[in-house]
Parts: C-alpha cells; sequence; structure tokens
C-alpha cells in the first residue's frame, strides 16, 4: 500500500474492511473512520503528539549534524506539544488570529488576489504561480506583523521542509533539503534575538513573553511553513474541484464560495493525515492498538465516511453536514488558522470567479500532484480564460455600460 498516494477508493475500502490497519511497510497503524479519528484526536491524555512533526525518511547521521551545527531543533511548541506548555504558547499565537483580526483582513485579500489578477493576461494561465503561491505567505505575514521577508525564499525554504518531513527524499535530495531546513532555522532564530520586545509581531510577542530562543524558532519554524503552505494547497484544491465539477459559473454567487471551500475541505483537505502515539494500549473500531503505536489518522478517508455524511461520494455544495469534518483536526490541536484559511479561499475564489466568469480547466486530465504523507494537491491549475478578459478590460467594459 503506497500512503503516499492513497485515493478514495483506497480509503473507503480501509473504512470499510479495515478501519485500524497495521502498514507492514512503515508500521503505521492506520485509522479512517470518522469515529475514531476523531476520538483520538479529543483525547491528548491517550493519544500523544509527540511524532507529529517526526521526519517520515529518517534523516541519516551526517545531515542530524549539519542540523545540529545550524542550532536546528524542533522541542514541543504547538502541534507536537503533548506538555503543560501547550496551552500558554498557543494563547500567544491565537492573539494574532482572533476572529476580528481574520475578519479585517478580508479586503487586504481581496486587494491581494485583484494585484495577482490584473497580471494575468491569457489566453492561458496557470493559477497556482500567478495566484496561489505567494498569497497565503503574504497574508500570514501581515496578520502575525512580521516585515522585510524575502517571500520567495520563505516559499523554497517551507516547500523543502515539507518534502524534508513528510515525503521520500533519496539521500542526495535529503542533502539539500537539510541545508534549506538549516538556512531557514538559522533566519528564524536571527530575526527572533534582533526582534523589539516592545514591537507588535510575533517574534516582538514571543521576546516580550520570555519564550527561550530554541523554542521561539521551533515554534516559527512550523508556523510559518503550515501557516501559508496549506492555504496554498486549498487554494489550488478549490480551484481544480470547483472547475472540475462544472460550479465555477455559480462561484461568484452569494455564499457560493464558502460552501465550495467547505466541501472541498471535506472531500479534497490539503492534510490528509496526521499523527499520534498511543500512550497506553486503546480498542478502536474492536482492534486492540498496543501502546507505543504509532497511528495515521486518515483524516482524507473521514471526510467522506458514510456514519456522518449524507451521500458522501458526491461533491455537494450545498450538503447541511459538511462542517463535521476534520481537516482542520479535532480539540485542543485545532488549527489556529482555520478562520484565516477559509477566508482566504472564499475571497480568493469569488474574486478570481468574478473576474473571469468563463474560466475552463486547460485539459480534463487530473492534475500532477503533491504527494506527501499528509499533504495533496494540485501542483498546477492550467486554465484557458475564455472571460471577460483583464482587470483594466473589464474596467473599460463595466464604464461603457454604465454610460
Amino acid at each position: 500500500m503506497d500512503l503516499f498516494r492513497l485515493g478514495h477508493p483506497e480509503l473507503r475500502a480501509l473504512r470499510e474492511d479495515a478501519p485500524v490497519h497495521r502498514d507492514e511497510r512503515t508500521g503505521l497503524w492506520l485509522v479512517s473512520r470518522h469515529r475514531d479519528v476523531r476520538a483520538v484526536l479529543a483525547d491528548p491524555a491517550a493519544f500523544h503528539p509527540d511524532n507529529a512533526l517526526t521526519a517520515i525518511t529518517p534523516i541519516p547521521r551526517p545531515l542530524l549534524r549539519v542540523l545540529a551545527r545550524a542550532g536546528f531543533s524542533l522541542p514541543p511548541t504547538l502541534a507536537n506539544n503533548g506538555t503543560a506548555t501547550h496551552a500558554g504558547l498557543r494563547r500567544l499565537v491565537a492573539r494574532f488570529l482572533t476572529p476580528a483580526r481574520v475578519a479585517a483582513l478580508e479586503p487586504r485579500i481581496a486587494e491581494l488576489a485583484a494585484e495577482r489578477l490584473d497580471r494575468i493576461t491569457g489566453p492561458t494561465a496557470d493559477l497556482h504561480p500567478a495566484l496561489a503561491r505567494d498569497l497565503p505567505a503574504l497574508v500570514l505575514l501581515e496578520v502575525l506583523g512580521i516585515r522585510d521577508v524575502d517571500v520567495a525564499a520563505l516559499k523554497d525554504w517551507s516547500t523543502a521542509s515539507l518534502e524534508l518531513f513528510w515525503g521520500e527524499p533519496d539521500p542526495a535530495r535529503q542533502r539539500g533539503l537539510v541545508a534549506s531546513a538549516a538556512a531557514f532555522h538559522q533566519w528564524l532564530t536571527a530575526r527572533i534575538s534582533a526582534a523589539d520586545p516592545a514591537g507588535d509581531d510575533l517574534f516582538g510577542a514571543l521576546r516580550a513573553q520570555g519564550v527561550p530562543l530554541r523554542d521561539a524558532a521551533g515554534l516559527c519554524y512550523f508556523l510559518l511553513i503550515a501557516g501559508q503552505e496549506t492555504t496554498t494547497q486549498l487554494l489550488c484544491a478549490v480551484f481544480d474541484a470547483v472547475l472540475r465539477h462544472d460550479l465555477w459559473p455559480r462561484a461568484a454567487e452569494p455564499g457560493m464560495a464558502a460552501r465550495c471551500v467547505e466541501e472541498v475541505l471535506r472531500r479534497h483537505p490539503p492534510v490528509t493525515t496526521w499523527r499520534r502515539v498511543a500512550a497506553r494500549p486503546a480498542t478502536l473500531s474492536g482492534v486492540d492498538v498496543p501502546a507505543g503505536a504509532h497511528l495515521l489518522l486518515m483524516l482524507a478517508g473521514a471526510g467522506s465516511d458514510p456514519e456522518v455524511f449524507t451521500d458522501p461520494e458526491s461533491f455537494c455544495p450545498a450538503r447541511s453536514d459538511a462542517r463535521k469534518h476534520l481537516a482542520f483536526g479535532h480539540g485542543r490541536h485545532f488549527c489556529l488558522g482555520a478562520g484565516l484559511a477559509r477566508l482566504e479561499a472564499e475571497v480568493v475564489l469569488r474574486e478570481t470567479a468574478r473576474r473571469f466568469p468563463a474560466l475552463r480547466l486547460a485539459s480534463a486530465q487530473s492534475p500532477p500532484m503533491l504527494g506527501l504523507l499528509s499533504f495533496r494537491a494540485p501542483l498546477s491549475v492550467p486554465v484557458v480564460l475564455d472571460g471577460r478578459g483583464t482587470a483594466g478590460q473589464q474596467r473599460i467594459i463595466d464604464a461603457v455600460g454604465a454610460s
């Protein structure tokens, strides 16, 4: 079984025939039913998050020494933290992601989308580099108050880190990924060390709270990766799904973009799996799981569980039960950026559909996919515009129509 490329047929078979299944190649216990995944996430005492950020492909000792020389470490902070320090660190980050602060970003997200849509002149485009790649990083940096960042470098660092920790790189590839991870961590350490504790940014807040530098850098390392890479992936998944299901003409209707985003999160979530360690023996769906077992929670499979969702195989933005999915996790580790990701995807989809109402996929073939253990999304969204043209052209059309 190739855990890096599981599709809906394989996930359905696991749910129905082997809801708790030990994969012999990796030793991971695959948990695929919604009720079991939710129960594991809801019980941090019985199922610890310690392995959440452990590299799937072991990093050889010489490369570990490269990371050590760079001061690289990932102490328990957020996703991998089952200790008493988790709540305080989470509260510190949550101050930057309150519902009011996120809602206030809507005009800015629309502005960033418009700037990128202005540059699309057609007749064809790839919505990944044109729109989805850097916009989430810019939004995240703004909401965290972090300035003067080379966004292209951040994207290179973050994509390399995802592959290093959730991919299957060969030794030669690992060397390059380790060098990138080390450079990113060193940049973070330098920026946090130089931050003003009286400043209004996340780095300054970490200094003001007296968070040890090692912990602060570890927290920011995956926060600055997951906080924008998964949204890039979500945007690509949303574009592809809405176009592939012939819903594009309706995407600009009031409320439709938000419903489409929620259905993509249910059916095609960018975060497909997550991990936990059994702290003690447990029983899930009648299967005994030993203490110390490493669990792989099939978030994508849980989103199509017929015990929870009506007609789960259908892509239906009108469904009332979509928000029961577990794409953002559950319990004390529920994704802090869920509201921001939802808003970004909704606004960008809506604005793109308004600008190019007749946009269509350039090919009916399935796109190349990011194939990491816990992350899956289209790597490109090639489209034919067939629409009203560029922003400048549309302003002329609107002006003529109003005269």
